[in-house]
């Protein structure tokens, strides 16, 4: 399987908002940084990163415009993360890269624009 089916069964995963099994693509030590938050390391900060925003919504789609591979394996997603949240519908554009080892996804970052969240969450 390569990584760009990898990294796309990943974000359609979301869909199902089954925490545990978006934490079973990651390795256990996985580097996670929500580009412009804190970076987080490892199930442990990750997971209770990811539980309100699943908890607080009742739909989660990743919509994946153009996904790319580069020769060390990284996956590069342009994509729409849209959340239903209560009343509000967020759309985010974000470029996410992704980092593979063994099958797993071992370094994840998103780039996004917290003021347009903030602002479409007002």
């Amino acid at each position: 399987m390569s990584n760009i089916t990898r990294a796309q069964e990943f974000c359609d995963l979301w869909a199902s908002m089954n925490l545990d099994k978006i934490m079973a693509f990651l390795t256990p030590d996985c580097f996670y940084h929500n580009i412009p938050m804190t970076p987080l390391i490892g199930h442990d900060a990750i997971r209770p990163f990811f539980e309100p925003m699943i908890e607080g919504s009742s739909s989660i789609e990743y919509v994946v415009h153009a996904i790319a591979e580069n020769a060390q394996g990284w996956v590069l997603t342009e994509r729409t993360d849209i959340m239903v949240m209560g009343p509000k519908t967020i759309s985010m554009p974000v470029m996410g890269v992704f980092e593979f080892k063994d099958g797993l996804i071992s370094a994840w970052r998103d780039y996004w624009d917290l003021a347009d969240f903030q602002r479409q969450m007002t």
